[in-house]
């Protein structure tokens, strides 16, 4: 975390600097630039593009693809080659080292390529003020980011990310949270009533909570201090999780078996420098060594499956994160209803049909600065008229705003009559309030009913509450509009009336949500509207609701009590972090939907946080998948698409780890009665890499229905278990054929001919196994198998050929088998791949 303590002498000076000698030394003004100024300015230093971690650079993927275990034993085994003298095996071995690293590497760099065309599809933009040239007027207007430079002037309001280090020239009411520069817990107030370290300094990448103001950029890309301290560490996700929990199963493994094998073969053949190196290629063997190929494939496939249904993925992993999603958390605006607000009526307080609540409230939203909110453009679209705004600029101008925050949950425009222009109070003021009801109504004293203002009691509090009640319970939205003669604080206000608003509930919403509850996603609602409002929208979307919880009452709530509830409403930001938190320590993969600046803390702790291309910059930063297409439909499509991403991915593991353990338990078995090593150590790390190249066509694999029906993770415990069934199944069958090629054929004078009758029988039999195990249907099981794709298909006809065709070239010490050879083959794959359908279907039923 970095401290303003440490903070650059030049920068700490800008800081503190009056205005005058600011822009003097930034050779700016506070109307900003020009246009040329600006673009010889980009030339001079540069686009403002900080170094961001999600990109990695050629040194950085060169390194993780070197940097691969697997290829550190690869390059091990090689080594020993080198020192006993073996060139073929030293040529071969070496090959593969480079073939897996130009494997990775290209992968990486395919992947990092499309990432970034598929990013370069959200534009992140700033509010810059310049100027046509000397003279002419300055206008504001939205920029990229990339193109600001020192000098500009921005304008910055809640929702925006700051986009360069900036010093403040004005603010009203600026909310900064630097939590992830400064360590601050709480946003803090910007400006020059602050009390904060260097108040009128915000950092580049920092979020605008509330507020607005107009600012200097002092220093852009990577000359900001803080640049990239905005880029918060995530807690694991579960696709972190299961990785990891999936490669220390593989490592228990390798150091179990390799040693025994080490040691029986050593003592049996007394030959510990041949044993030495055939330890090593066993734990090649062992390991799934494409596996980091297998994985990226796999997921920049579903990334490109999940562009296709408007979805752009921002974290590769988040693909199958979303496959093991069982908990989806939505903000119901723009996902489970149309986000589009259309004004519907304007009541005075009992509820009658009156325009005054709306006119007041227009007169706001027309001199209101900071950006309009989805009820203020309602309003705005409903009321606009030039004659009018024409009239309101004559009559009124504007002294003072306080802008909407998510913990005011109102706005207010402080108005000074024009002299001479009204008969009555000549040059009094008008305090105009408008905002959510239950924070409005609290400061009223006073209701206007009929054109006259009478005092607010009790009995008229509740027909007030009554009618925001009545509005909310049929979907509607409800603003308070209340305003008083002058311009003391915001109370003892007279209550003008209320205006209404709907938001429809999609047409698709209800088929979305039963599509996700089909497919094992729980839909929760996390708003910040009231209960009645979220209730109704549950109601029509299909989702249980049960009690709803308010937020008031999330403090003193469990976390068992928060994971029972559906539907939650009046919620802070604070509020649907704690939530989210919840559900993830109660054992759930949850994903959640925002797009405003107060769901940055919930995207960024869920397993996969989903935001729109049309969201604030902060949620588009935070989330792992943004939406171009904000129908909840399109993420139960993304779903499936995780689920298949992963079952494709879960099938290389399980069946490549369990035939190479079953491998393992033969050699072993094999070395205590055979005088010579069943397969020579470079045939052995061959036939896994003629292996590992067919398994690279599982991406484009089919999966079955009933495996994308409920929500799917790494699973460790049953890789393990996996093994330890189908393993010493296809021991046994090697077995077998360790039986024909020593008794029925009279191949055990002939090591050459026994260790190439065991290679194209190991090597056909995994091929095979992985068309009997990709699928969980079959003949025994009673499900429907999906049918291997064509490019599986082919991958594996094409290793076959392969294999058959090696012993009849003479390469890697391989010979030529006799004809009987093939009848033997044909009835032990036969047998073994009845006996695996059988073990198959015992294996379904237990689990």
């Amino acid at each position: 975390m970095v401290r303003t303590s440490v903070m650059p002498q030049r920068l700490r000076e800008l800081a503190e600097a009056p205005m005058l000698p600011l822009f003097r030394t930034l050779d700016s003004t506070p109307k900003g630039l020009t246009e040329a100024e600006a673009a010889a300015r980009v030339e001079r230093f540069g686009p403002n593009e900080p170094p961001t971690p999600t990109e990695t650079s050629p040194y950085r993927r060169l390194r993780d693809a070197v940097g691969s275990p697997f290829v550190a034993l690869l390059s091990a085994l090689c080594v020993t080659f080198v020192l006993v003298g073996d060139l073929r095996a030293v040529i071969t071995v070496a090959a593969m080292v480079a073939l897996s690293v130009i494997l990775r590497l290209w992968q990486h760099t395919r992947s990092d390529h499309a990432m970034r065309a598929l990013r370069r599809q959200v534009t992140t933009t700033a509010t810059v003020r310049r100027r046509a040239a000397d003279g002419h007027e300055a206008l504001d207007r939205e920029i990229p980011v990339e193109d600001l430079v020192p000098g500009d002037v921005v304008v910055l309001a809640a929702g925006d990310i700051v986009p360069a280090d900036v010093r403040l020239i004005n603010a009203v009411d600026l909310l900064v949270d630097q939590s992830a520069v400064t360590g601050e817990t709480l946003p803090v107030r910007k400006g020059k009533e602050s009390t904060v370290e260097l108040p009128t300094l915000c950092f580049a990448g920092t979020p605008v909570v509330g507020g607005s103001a107009t600012a200097v950029v002092v220093a852009t890309g990577a000359d900001t201090c803080f640049g990239t301290a905005a880029q918060v560490d995530r807690p694991e996700s579960s696709f972190d999780v299961g990785v990891r929990a999936v490669g220390w199963t593989l490592v228990r493994f390798m150091l179990v078996m390799v040693p025994i094998v080490l040691v029986v073969n050593g003592t049996i053949t007394g030959n510990w420098s041949q044993a030495a190196m055939f330890a090593l290629a066993v734990a090649v063997g062992l390991t799934p060594e494409m596996l980091p190929v297998i994985v990226t494939t796999n997921l920049a496939r579903g990334a490109v499956r999940l562009a296709r249904r408007k979805v752009i993925v921002k974290r590769l992993n988040a693909v199958q994160d979303l496959g093991g999603m069982d908990v989806l958390c939505v903000d119901k605006t723009g996902t489970l209803t149309e986000d589009r607000v259309a004004y519907a009526h304007s009541v005075d307080p009992l509820g009658r049909p009156d325009g005054e609540a709306a006119e007041y409230a227009y007169l706001a939203v027309h001199f209101q600065v900071t950006p309009l909110n989805n009820l203020d453009e309602a309003i705005a679209d409903q009321l606009a008229d030039e004659a009018e705004d024409l009239l309101y600029e004559a009559m009124f101008r504007k002294v003072d705003e306080i802008a909407f925050d998510h913990d005011r949950r109102r706005c207010t425009v402080i108005l000074r009559k024009r002299e001479g222009i009204v008969r009555q109070h000549d040059g009094e003021h008008l305090l105009i309030t408008k905002g959510d009801p239950e924070r409005v109504l609290p400061l009223c004293s006073h209701v206007q009913r009929d054109g006259e203002v009478i005092e607010l009691t009790e009995a008229a509090a509740r027909q007030t509450e009554d009618v925001v009640r009545a509005y909310a319970e049929h979907g509607m939205r409800v603003l308070a509009v209340a305003a008083r003669q002058d311009t003391k604080a915001e109370k003892d206000l007279v209550l003008v009336g209320f205006v209404g608003f709907v938001d429809p509930v999609r047409a698709s919403a209800a088929e979305a949500v039963r599509d996700l509850t089909e497919h094992g996603v729980a839909v929760k609602i996390l708003t910040g509207d009231n209960e009645h409002v979220a209730e109704y929208v549950a109601v029509q979307a299909g989702v249980r609701v049960g009690e709803v919880m308010l937020g008031k009452d999330i403090d003193a709530a469990t976390d068992e009590e928060l994971v029972e509830h559906t539907v939650f409403a009046r919620l802070t930001p604070a509020h649907k972090a704690r939530i989210v938190t919840a559900l993830r320590s109660a054992g759930h993969a949850v994903g959640f939907i925002g797009d405003g600046v107060n769901d940055a803390a919930a995207l960024r702790i869920a397993d996969v946080g989903i935001s729109a291309d049309s969201a604030t910059d902060v949620a588009q930063e935070a989330a792992d998948l943004l939406l171009t297409d904000r129908d909840l439909t399109v993420v139960a499509q993304g779903v499936v698409e995780g689920r298949r991403t992963l079952g494709n991915t879960m099938k290389y593991v399980n069946i490549t780890a369990s035939s190479n353990f079953g491998n393992v338990f033969t050699v072993l078995a094999a070395s205590a009665f055979l005088p010579f090593l069943p397969m020579l150590p470079i045939q052995l790390i061959t036939q896994n890499l003629l292996y590992d190249c067919a398994q690279l066509a599982l991406p484009w694999d089919r999966v079955d229905n009933a495996y994308l029906r409920a929500p799917r993770r790494w699973d460790a415990r049953g890789l393990a278990r996996f093994m330890l069934v189908f393993g010493p199944v296809s021991s046994l069958f090697d077995l077998a054929m360790f039986a024909a090629l020593w008794w029925a054929l009279d191949l055990g004078g002939r090591p050459e001919l026994f260790q190439t009758g065991w290679f194209v029988e190991s090597l056909l039999s995994q091929v095979l196994v992985v068309l009997v195990l990709r699928s969980r249907g079959g003949w025994l099981t009673g499900q429907r198998a999906s049918s291997p794709s064509r490019q599986v298909l082919l991958a594996s006809i094409g290793v076959t050929a392969i294999a058959l065709a090696l012993p009849l070239t003479g390469w890697l010490d391989l010979r030529a088998l006799p004809a009987t050879y093939f009848l033997w083959l044909a009835g032990v794959l036969a047998a073994y791949t009845i006996s695996v359908h059988l073990v198959k279907a015992s294996y379904l039923r237990v689990k």
